[in-house]
């Protein structure tokens, strides 16, 4: 059995699709991190079969925009003195700038890269996301074709 031990005062991301959570540790930049955070990968759930936890024992900044974009399934979890003070559960959010760049070769960010890669739901339901200036569509979640995580 793996044992992690409990955090002090930090975050706990939890129900991360299983295979996300390398992505998500990198994009947080918990990798270069000098506070303990931990990735258990593929942990056995009811509801969604495997999952991915994130553990970070330290209060971090976080785009919950882009989280939810990624997957709106996750939760995260404040914990302050080894007790969970606050349950964030993430949506798809309205825009999302500078995840997703723009595939079609027309569009004005591929040629143009000090505009800003910007993307409104049109879907809520399929989870579709809209170029705002060429209209090309995109899926979000975790089946989505591509994102970049890039900061």
């Amino acid at each position: 059995m793996l044992n992690v031990d409990t955090i002090k005062n930090g975050l706990v991301i939890d129900h991360i699709c299983a295979g996300l959570g390398p992505k998500i540790f990198s994009w947080l930049g918990l990798d270069k991190a000098k506070f303990t955070a931990a990735l258990v990968m593929n942990v056995p759930s009811k509801t969604l079969g495997r999952k991915d936890i994130i553990k970070v024992d330290n209060i971090i900044n976080i785009d919950y925009s882009v989280l939810g974009f990624i997957d709106p399934n996750i939760t995260v979890n404040v914990i302050k003195d080894e007790q969970r003070v606050k349950k964030i559960k993430m949506e798809l959010p309205n825009t999302v700038e500078n995840v997703i760049k723009c595939k079609n070769p027309r569009c004005i960010t591929a040629t143009e890269h000090y505009v800003k890669q910007v993307f409104r739901l049109v879907d809520y339901n399929k989870a579709l996301y809209c170029c705002e200036f060429c209209d090309a569509l995109y899926k979000a979640g975790p089946q989505a074709e591509s994102f970049d995580l890039g900061k």
